[in-house]
């Protein structure tokens, strides 16, 4: 069964949410650290959504989202007291998915965790069959996918594409992706790699409305496990 971790320092607070969510048929249940989340997400069953305060004892919640979502597939709600644009930009730089303040009632938040779920249910994944087989065009910046337009790709997007089809499958090292990446004169490295990968996994799966097939191997690097062909 699909369940929400919550993830909030708070007892109070983590406990009420815990238990409206309850209340509503949705399975759910509360840790207080970072050190706690990480044992959670460690389980055969790991929650199909985490909920994730960004003032935590042990851990701040923009770092830890960017850990979540290259170690997991789940969704991420932020939930914080930072209102400010530039913490939501943060925030979804960070990997989340949804980015709520804490003044967010309790039905809100329901429907965020609700409207994420079909969201995540409504992606089919992609076969890897040959008529299934992805696209990257090198010449006009764009990834296509079968019976949907062609997705036109940035610059840094593209390299990134590039660097994994190369790979056939294989997984492509940090350093090999951050080195493809970089530009003279700017600085790059693995935070702004994650930031990278998870705005191009929500084009994809915004806008071709399928699961984008970008995987993370923990520690190592990413890889892109549909077919695809590079013209």
């Amino acid at each position: 069964m699909k369940h929400i971790l919550i993830v909030e320092d708070e007892p109070r607070l983590r406990q009420d949410l815990a238990d409206f969510l309850a209340l509503t048929g949705l399975a759910a249940r509360g840790v207080g650290t970072a050190r706690e989340m990480r044992q959670e997400l460690a389980q055969p069953n790991p929650p199909a959504i985490v909920i994730l305060d960004v003032g935590l004892p042990d851990g701040n919640g923009f770092e830890l989202a960017a850990e979540i979502r290259r170690s997991q597939s789940c969704g991420i709600i932020m939930l914080t007291a930072l209102g400010d644009s530039d913490d939501r930009i943060r925030g979804f730089d960070s990997g989340a998915d949804i980015y709520l303040v804490k003044h967010s009632t309790l039905r809100e938040i329901e429907a965020a965790v609700r409207s994420l779920l079909r969201r995540m249910d409504d992606l089919p994944d992609v076969a890897n069959g040959i008529d299934d087989q992805w696209v990257l065009d090198r010449t006009n910046w764009t990834l296509t996918v079968p019976h949907q337009p062609p997705l036109k790709l940035t610059a840094t997007e593209l390299a990134f594409m590039s660097a994994l089809c190369r790979r056939g499958g294989d997984v492509c090292e940090r350093e090999e992706l951050i080195a493809a990446l970089a530009r003279p004169k700017a600085s790059f490295d693995n935070r702004h790699l994650d930031a990278i990968v998870s705005r191009l996994r929500r084009k994809i799966e915004d806008r071709l409305k399928v699961r984008a097939p970008i995987e993370v191997v923990y520690g190592v690097g990413y890889s892109f496990t549909a077919s695809v062909m590079e013209r």
